[in-house]
């Protein structure tokens, strides 16, 4: 039996504030009294019986409320690069690996009978197993080590997990002999922010961590299934190609009812072309990655290189190669077999190892019988040569004919990027940028890619459907900020909002030099 409308009890007096509750839910890791701002839990909670239900249905999402904190568990059906901004530095910086491992520690040597700790004690307690781990370690003499654990306990304190009482944490990192700090610790939020879907040291596999949850062979249940994952798809990337996605979800979202019920659930505008559809966000509020027109130098470049690239490709001169899109299930698996190659094994219990599902064909050199992350492809190695052979052997597993779509090679992106320079002076960049037009590139093609508008392959790019949106986008000429940064505009009223969804982190590679 399918489920209710989204929203289905909300009254259409209190549908906007129900849509901001949803909103607010989706787009912050733990919603507490001064998270993301004092007032947004009380305002959560008031809808949250409707919202578990309406998350549970339509997305297959767990709803913890309790009258302290709120939090959002996601079903992973695929990994994603993008979303990095989640663990970020009060800098805004990204963690590395090191204070995600430190994270990690720290939380692991929390004792439930303690609700209070200090800095010096909390970092003799994790001490032991930073050194114990090759490559890691804690040197209490060695700044980076300190600043890491400065940013993992801000990070944790910006969450409600530990709330200062006394000291600080930058008097210990200036001081580690004389200065300390006082921490009060939520154990509840403690355990809210680590749920992994399976206890990771019995991982052989990072694709243990992704949903598998069991489906009936009903026809029923597999629809059902297959709207939630198409569901999940389209609220967490700023687009969904059909090409790219399984047969049984493009088909989901082809039809009426997937994409309208999450517009009633978020508010936000359903876009559909023949290629896919996404959520468009007219008050940029539902995303991470706004564009056009704010964030920077690198957001107003990725805008006017996507207008050069609209005029090389509306160019009647100028035929660009065609190459097949690849599916993201080969995205995904040439993902997971980086993250593998990593992963430590000799910690791993092989009688509780999760092991593959019965239809795939495990490898019995690894404990507990898990696949690898990818086949091995002989014809692999001399593809970087030839871009038109790129990615021609990562086939869609469904045996549908992958679309063609525009290649721009790294020379002409360069090319363009030199232009704009020219035409625009290298001041119109900001300090950072105006001396390194390649760095911009790269910052740029990035950004893009992260938003599903190109995609990086060997020795240049694909444009992607969703980039003809934005195929108007000019130089709002001659007006300019206070900063001296040109502003972008937009003729022709194509745009109707920002492109929704988590797009954080880095996906796209340098502009390789020929």
């Amino acid at each position: 039996m399918p489920p209710q409308p989204a929203a289905a009890a909300i009254q259409l007096s209190d549908l906007g504030a129900y849509q901001h509750a949803v909103r607010v839910v989706l787009t912050t890791d733990v919603v507490t009294a001064t998270r993301p701002r004092p007032g947004m839990l009380e305002a959560v909670l008031r809808w949250a019986d409707q919202l578990s239900k309406d998350l549970r249905d339509h997305l297959g999402y767990t709803l913890i409320a309790t009258t302290r904190q709120v939090r959002l568990i996601r079903r992973l059906d695929g990994l994603d690069p993008t979303q990095t901004t989640i663990f970020t530095a009060k800098s805004g910086r990204p963690f590395d690996r090191r204070r995600l491992a430190y994270l990690c520690l720290i939380l692991a040597s929390f004792q439930r009978s303690r609700v209070e700790v200090s800095l010096a004690d909390l970092v003799r307690a994790f001490t032991p197993s930073a050194n114990a781990i090759d490559g890691l370690g804690f040197t209490p003499t060695v700044s980076a080590h300190k600043a890491a654990v400065v940013d993992v306990l801000d990070w944790l304190a910006d969450r409600g997990a530990l709330r200062l009482s006394d000291g600080s944490a930058d008097a210990w990192s200036a001081d580690t002999e004389r200065g300390d700090a006082l921490y009060d610790i939520d154990h509840d939020i403690c355990a809210a922010l680590f749920r992994p879907a399976r206890p990771v040291q019995h991982l052989t596999s990072a694709a243990g961590l992704l949903d598998a949850t069991y489906v009936s062979a009903k026809r029923g249940a597999q629809r059902e299934a297959a709207a939630q994952r198409a569901a999940r798809a389209l609220l967490e990337h700023p687009v969904v190609y059909y090409a790219q996605v399984e047969p049984e979800v493009a088909e989901a979202l082809r039809q009426t009812g997937v994409a309208e019920n999450l517009a009633r659930l978020t508010g936000l505008a359903v876009e559909r072309r023949a290629e896919g559809v996404l959520l468009a966000d007219a008050g940029g509020r539902f995303t991470d990655r706004p564009f056009p027109g704010r964030g920077g130098a690198v957001n107003r470049a990725a805008g006017l290189l996507l207008a050069k690239i609209a005029d090389v490709l509306e160019d009647p001169d100028e035929a660009p190669l065609l190459l097949p899109l690849p599916a993201e299930s080969a995205d995904q698996r040439e993902l997971l077999e980086k993250i593998d190659a990593a992963l430590p094994l000799a910690g791993v219990v092989t009688e509780l190892a999760w092991s593959a599902p019965l239809e795939e064909d495990p490898d019995p050199k690894r404990p507990g019988g898990a696949p690898p992350a990818i086949d091995p492809d002989p014809n692999r190695a001399d593809q970087s040569a030839d871009p038109s052979r790129a990615d021609q052997n990562r086939a869609d597993p469904s045996g549908r004919t992958p679309p063609l779509v525009p290649f721009i090679a790294d020379s002409g992106l360069r090319a363009m990027i030199n232009d704009l320079y020219d035409e625009l002076g290298p001041a119109s960049f900001t300090v950072t940028w105006q001396h390194d037009p390649r760095g911009l590139l790269n910052a740029a093609v990035a950004f893009l890619a992260d938003l599903r508008l190109l995609r990086r392959v060997d020795a240049g790019v694909l444009v992607l459907p969703a980039a003809a949106r934005y195929r108007n986008i000019k130089a709002a000429l001659p007006v300019r900020h206070a900063e001296g940064q040109l502003a972008l505009d937009l003729f022709g009223g194509d745009i109707s909002g920002d492109i929704s969804g988590d797009t954080s982190g880095d996906t796209g590679g340098d502009i390789d030099d020929d």
